[in-house]
C-alpha cells in the first residue's frame, strides 16, 4: 500500500497543513480543494494516482488543519489566500507540477498559473469555474451581496453554512445519495463550527466577486499559453454549471472535457473514473 503522509509546513509564520504521497522524483500535482472542505475530499484520489504522480495536497488557509488566525491579523481574500499557496509550493519544493482545482481551487490555482505559467505543467478542473456561463442561478444571494455588502445581505448568507447545506452540496444531483459517504460532510460541518470560523467563510463570499473579474485574466492565459486542459465535470452541480466546463474549448481547443452524473463533489462517487481520466491524460 502506498504510504500517505500528514504534514504541516510553516509558510512564514503560517502553518500549512498538507497530505503527501507518491515519489519525490515523480511528476508533481497540486490539488487545491473547495468550500468549505479541505484535503481530505482528496483521500480516495490520492491513492489512485501516488503510484507514478507526486501528489501533495494542503489545507487553503482558514480551511481544515491549516491556521485560521483571527481576521483582524490576516485579512481572508482570494488573493491572499493564493499567495499563501504559492508561498508553501516553494517552500515545501514544487519546481514545475500540475494542478487539480476544485471550486475555491479554481481562483487559487488559476492565479498561480497566471503568475508563474512556466512552472505549471497541466491542469484539471473539476467544476472549477472561470466563465460567467458557467455560474448559477444559485449565486444570486451572493451576487447581492456583492453589490451591497450590508450586514442584512451577509447575515442572509448565513445559511449557506448551515449543517444541513453543507449534505446538500455534498447530495444534491447524485443519483444515489447512499454512496455518498458521510465523512466529508460531517468533518466540513466541525470545521465550520469552529469559532470565528463563520465570518471567515462569509468574507470569502464576499470577495469572491474578485475571481469574477479575473475571468478575462485566466481565460488570456488560457488562450496564450495553452496549457495542456482536462475539464472533468459533475453535471448536475447546483452551483457551476456544464456551460462552465465547454467554455474552457473556447480558449484551448484541444481542451478535454468529461461530464459525470453526479453533483458538486464529484469526487465522493467517481474518484476511480476521475483518476482514471488524470492517469490518461498526463501519460507520457
Amino acid at each position: 500500500m502506498l504510504k500517505v503522509s500528514f504534514r504541516k509546513a510553516d509558510v512564514d509564520g503560517f502553518n500549512i497543513f498538507y497530505r503527501e504521497a507518491g515519489s519525490r522524483d515523480a511528476p508533481a500535482i497540486l490539488l487545491l480543494h473547495g468550500f468549505p472542505s479541505a484535503s481530505h475530499m482528496f483521500r480516495d484520489l490520492i491513492p489512485l494516482l501516488a503510484d507514478r504522480l507526486h501528489v501533495i495536497a494542503p489545507d487553503l488557509p482558514g480551511f481544515g488543519q491549516s491556521d485560521m488566525p483571527d481576521r483582524g491579523k490576516f485579512t481572508y481574500t482570494f488573493d491572499n489566500v493564493a499567495r499563501v499557496i504559492d508561498r508553501f509550493t516553494e517552500i515545501v519544493g514544487l519546481g514545475r507540477f500540475a494542478i487539480y482545482v476544485f471550486d475555491y481551487g479554481a481562483p487559487t490555482g488559476f492565479r498561480l498559473a497566471t503568475w508563474h505559467p512556466e512552472r505549471v505543467t497541466a491542469i484539471i478542473s473539476q467544476n472549477g469555474n472561470a466563465y460567467a456561463e458557467g455560474l448559477s442561478d444559485g449565486w444570486k444571494p451572493i451576487r447581492a451581496y456583492w453589490e451591497d455588502p450590508s450586514q442584512a445581505n451577509r447575515d442572509a448568507l448565513r445559511a449557506f453554512l448551515a449543517p444541513e447545506t453543507t449534505v446538500w452540496q455534498y447530495t444534491h444531483g447524485v443519483p444515489d445519495a447512499t454512496a455518498v459517504s458521510p465523512d466529508g460532510y460531517s468533518l466540513d460541518n466541525f470545521y465550520l463550527a469552529r469559532p470565528g470560523a463563520d465570518e471567515v467563510q462569509l468574507d470569502l463570499f464576499g470577495d469572491y466577486k474578485t475571481n469574477v473579474s479575473l475571468y478575462p485574466v485566466f481565460q488570456t492565459y488560457f488562450r496564450t499559453d495553452r496549457p495542456p486542459f482536462l475539464a472533468v465535470w459533475g453535471r448536475n452541480d447546483p452551483f457551476f454549471l456544464p456551460a462552465g466546463a465547454e467554455a474552457f474549448k473556447r480558449d484551448i481547443p484541444e481542451a478535454g472535457v468529461r461530464f459525470l452524473d453526479t453533483g458538486h463533489f464529484a469526487l465522493e462517487t467517481h474518484a476511480i473514473e476521475i483518476a482514471a481520466a488524470i492517469r490518461d491524460f498526463l501519460a507520457p
